[in-house]
């Protein structure tokens, strides 16, 4: 139905009034199509496999900011440089306003677009000649009364799209804080094995210098100069592969701060001196639902599943449409703002939909899919939580234990080492003797290295999976 009327211009004013309380009216009367959210039961066990109990009084990880939980001044500034300039995070703030701006489209579809527009037309006349009718005003185009929720389903959805990637942010910052700090560690152990590397190749040139002299003099055979000789460049090859692993480390960390590692970096403490927080308590998995950005994201990504369908079951039913317009017309087009005459036009459209080859079922039934998609992705995401806790709680119960057996085996090794070479120097002992015992103190050396980066990075580990690392103590950029 679509009517013109020349009226007075008083009650011209009150046209745009009064669409805009039919509107209203018809937002309010509107009806949900979306089906009631149910949070899915946690597809994993009511607690975690040999979890200690929680400390009193101890902060969670997720509460604990990252500047309280490193105590190294040179990780923190690291750790803000990366903060600052990493590109996957910066990527991620990016993907929140995309998506903000996305979910205003939706949102401006819930109310009337006013346009203000000038137009003409000329067309045959029936007695001959030309009519021609110009206007101005303001029109409104096509909106939708959403008495069956479908666009509001739709704005819902994108609201929930816009928290997951708010969400996402907060992941990509978790991840990203505990691989500058792992690589960081990584670092510090490729220091530590370089030093300990290269006192090795001190001791082993000794070694042969000496089984040279005693070759020399008729003590040793060419084969103890030989042997010596083998295990010398053996340290070699040691020497040159940790030094190649120290550029690579050093180049992943400068990757990760999104810039060239600064010459004023404050100086930083050893493996030892480190002093991460270790008394993290793991609480329940049903903690992790609150606790972790990416179990949240897959939640919201399931509210804009469950939106979807709302929108798809509103498709079935009739929608109804708006379109008027309130300004001037004349037949001339030098008289249209001095003497032209007041118009309206209102015109209510009503779509009932009848045959579409089964585009509206095949949408829902997507729908359907895509919740049942979302549903299995939120539990795969509380299942992995539940595998990467797990597996982090069994590394804090072990690795002490491992690192003192291993601190002990390397004393044992150094005082073996030590009566070896004193009794090869008396002639009491081979010098296979030597080289074993030489082979079997390096060896100690290097796992006491890497147990001790290993214990302090699954501390790290620990607290990026228990949802720490997205707080701050200020406000980052």
């Amino acid at each position: 139905m679509s009517k013109t009327l020349h009226t007075r211009p008083n009650l011209m004013l009150n046209f745009p009034r009064t669409l805009s309380a039919l509107a209203a009216v018809a937002m309010l009367a509107g009806c949900s199509m979306i089906p009631t959210y149910e949070r899915p039961a946690a597809p994993v066990a009511a607690s975690f496999p040999d979890n200690a109990i929680a400390i009193a009084n101890s902060p969670s990880a997720a509460d604990t900011p990252w500047q309280q939980f490193f105590k190294d001044a040179r990780l923190k500034r690291l750790l803000e440089l990366s903060l600052q300039n990493n590109r996957d995070l910066r990527v991620a703030v990016l993907n929140i306003e995309q998506t903000r701006a996305q979910l205003q489209l939706r949102r401006a579809d819930e109310l009337p677009t006013l346009n203000a527009g000038v137009s003409g037309s000329r067309v045959p006349a029936s007695g001959g000649g030309i009519s021609s009718v110009y206007s101005a005003g303001l029109s409104v185009t096509s909106y939708e009364l959403d008495f069956f929720g479908r666009v509001r389903a739709l704005s819902q959805a994108a609201q929930a799209q816009l928290l997951s990637t708010e969400e996402a942010r907060k992941t990509v910052q978790i991840a990203l804080i505990a691989s500058v700090a792992n690589t960081y560690l990584g670092l510090l152990a490729d220091d530590e094995l370089l030093r300990v590397t290269r006192d090795t190749l001190d001791t082993r040139k000794a070694s042969l210098k000496l089984a040279q002299l005693k070759f020399d003099n008729g003590a040793a055979s060419q084969l103890d100069v030989t042997q010596f000789e083998s295990l010398l460049e053996g340290a070699k090859v040691s020497l040159a592969q940790l030094t190649r692993q120290r550029a690579q480390d050093e180049n992943a960390l400068v990757l990760l701060l999104g810039q060239p590692l600064p010459a004023d970096l404050p100086v930083g403490l050893s493996i030892p001196e480190q002093a991460l927080v270790a008394d993290l308590p793991a609480g329940l998995p049903s903690d992790l639902l609150i606790r972790r950005p990416d179990i949240r994201q897959a939640e919201q990504q399931l509210l804009a599943s469950n939106a979807n369908i709302g929108a798809a079951r509103a498709a079935f039913f009739p929608r109804i449409t708006l379109t008027g317009s309130v300004g001037i017309a004349s037949t001339e087009l030098s008289s249209l703002f001095s003497n032209g005459a007041m118009a309206w036009t209102f015109a209510p459209q009503l779509l009932l939909p009848i045959f579409d080859a089964g585009r509206n079922q095949a949408n829902f039934s997507a729908a359907q899919v895509g919740r049942d998609i979302a549903v299995a992705q939120y539990e795969k995401a509380i299942q992995s939580a539940f595998r990467e806790v797990s597996d982090a709680l069994a590394g804090r119960a072990t690795l002490g234990e491992q690192l003192r057996a291993q601190a002990a085996q390397l004393t044992a090794e150094e005082t073996r080492m030590r009566l070896t070479e004193l009794r090869f120097r008396h002639g009491a002992a081979s010098s296979f003797d030597v080289l074993d015992a030489q082979r079997s103190l390096f060896a100690a050396q290097q796992a006491v290295v890497q147990v001790q980066v290993l214990q302090v990075q699954n501390m790290v580990t620990l607290y990026k999976v228990l949802g720490g690392g997205w707080k701050n103590d200020v406000a980052q950029p």
